[in-house]
């Protein structure tokens, strides 16, 4: 069964999305989402992810809680900087973080969150000098964004310790 379905979630979840953008649970489109999901599930068998494995659950679930609050409290920042508009244009910029991430989970986790938290943009990591380049839409403060990138960091460290 395993060689049919290396990732059997992940092949579950495709199909279930697939279900979902087309609307429709004929047997044709289930077909096609079974193909499309099992192909999908090879095909990231034969790209030899980094398996980590997460620790600690109630980190993690207070990590989720501590973003979810970061991107409400983003999200009017951002309302904020929209509507005080030509008063006081937004000070945009670039931001390099040294970070000491090694799991590619853990750095994929942090990329997923800084580009979901309106405002910001994951632009680029540099393995060499372990540094992060993001954009921030309204960098008032270099130090707030430095210290919750940190924040972060320490999080997903304990998580995927």
């Amino acid at each position: 069964m395993r060689t049919w379905f290396p990732y059997p979630l992940l092949s579950a979840g495709l199909l279930a999305i697939w279900l979902l953008l087309n609307q429709s649970v004929a047997p044709g489109t289930i077909l096609m989402g079974s193909v499309l999901a099992t192909g999908l599930g090879w095909v990231t068998l034969k790209l030899g992810l980094a398996r980590s494995h997460p620790r600690r659950v109630l980190l993690m679930l207070r990590f989720g809680f501590t973003i979810a609050l970061d991107i409400i409290r983003s999200n009017l920042a951002v309302a904020a900087v929209i509507l005080r508009g030509r008063r006081r244009p937004p000070n945009s910029g670039f931001l390099t973080v040294d970070i000491d991430l090694d799991d590619e989970n853990a750095l994929a986790l942090l990329a997923c969150v800084m580009t979901a938290t309106p405002g910001t943009a994951w632009l680029e990591y540099d393995r060499l000098r372990k540094s992060l380049l993001f954009h921030v839409l309204d960098m008032e403060n270099e130090r707030v964004w430095i210290d919750t990138v940190k924040r972060y960091e320490a999080a997903l460290k304990e998580i995927f310790g």
